[in-house]
């Protein structure tokens, strides 16, 4: 360890016995009658010391006012070089700062509230724009513009009943405006499976409304079909006395708005049991005389055959 580490380590001792000229410090910043006891002091390098005070003030509990003061070299006089409130090692903090991304949750936005998604959201994946080709109505599209140049015509604007061809349907274009995916961004498939489990979460098999219902909503009445590769499991419910009512449930969740609960057979009964365990059966600790295969004979009768 070099002579210039041993040095800063050691408080300057003028530095140090400044106590009162930090405390007088610590009570001009803070209010009146928050600045407690002297609770130590830190060397910050040489001739700079920095004095604790003990923080009185309510909501600040565990915190310390720190007075730095310094000593120029081979000068006898300290002088105040910052005042700062600061937690000590068992000071009550605010929880770590949480970007409002991370914070937000389902039901937080209202009225008003935007809600910026980010470019890189995994939930979407771009969209079909069509900007290389156009669109399936227009006038300039490629059937028409092979047509004018063979008939040397002049491609006028219009509607697509008073061109001469009608263009095209099957186009790519056309296909992804039947398809909803002219949009510049549409949900990926992780944005998919993210959005089954939260629904299956909320309205699924597991919950204890669906453990309990007579049957499942995929025999319900009440059930409205919805398209895309979601509506092999989910789908919408339109019973107002249902507690999911407008809400996307599983086609195996269910509860007691069901649709047939009123004409569903009831559950059979449990046959009776097969063991009696509530009556005592008589068990005999010697066996009967005539249970035997051999005929039960007198002593007289043993005598004559020659048994004892």
């Amino acid at each position: 360890m070099s002579a210039a580490t041993t040095r800063s380590r050691t408080p300057d001792r003028l530095c140090a016995e400044a106590v009162d000229l930090a405390r007088a410090a610590a009570e001009e910043a803070a209010a009146p009658g928050v600045v407690g006891e002297h609770a130590g002091l830190e060397s910050e390098g040489d001739r700079v010391v920095t004095h604790f005070f003990e923080c009185k003030e309510l909501g600040y509990r565990g915190w310390r006012w720190a007075v730095t003061v310094a000593r120029a070299s081979r000068a006898k006089f300290v002088t105040l070089d910052e005042v700062v409130l600061l937690p000590g090692p068992d000071a009550l903090l605010a929880p770590e700062w949480v970007p409002w991304s991370e914070r937000l949750r389902p039901g937080d936005m209202g009225p008003g509230d935007l809600l910026p998604t980010d470019a890189e959201d995994l939930r979407l994946e771009p969209g079909y724009s069509g900007d290389d080709e156009p669109a399936p109505d227009s006038p300039v599209s490629e059937e028409m513009a092979e047509l004018a140049e063979a008939e040397d015509a002049e491609v006028t604007s219009g509607v697509p009943s008073s061109l001469p061809i009608v263009p095209s349907r099957g186009s790519i274009a056309a296909v992804a405006e039947e398809l909803g995916m002219r949009r510049s961004r549409v949900l990926s498939r992780y944005g998919l499976h993210v959005a089954a489990d939260r629904w299956e979460e909320a309205y699924g098999a597991k919950t204890p409304m669906a453990q309990a219902a007579p049957a499942s909503c995929v025999s319900c009445g009440f059930l409205q079909p919805i398209g895309g590769s979601l509506g092999q499991a989910f789908g919408v419910c339109a019973n107002e006395f249902s507690p999911a009512d407008g809400r996307i449930v599983s086609l195996a969740y269910g509860c007691g708005g069901h649709s047939e609960a009123a004409v569903m057979p009831k559950p059979p009964q449990p046959a009776a049991p097969v063991i009696d365990e509530t009556r005592v059966d008589p068990f005999p600790l010697r066996p009967a005389a005539d249970s035997g295969s051999v005929p039960v004979v007198s002593d007289e009768s043993a005598a004559e055959l020659g048994h004892s």
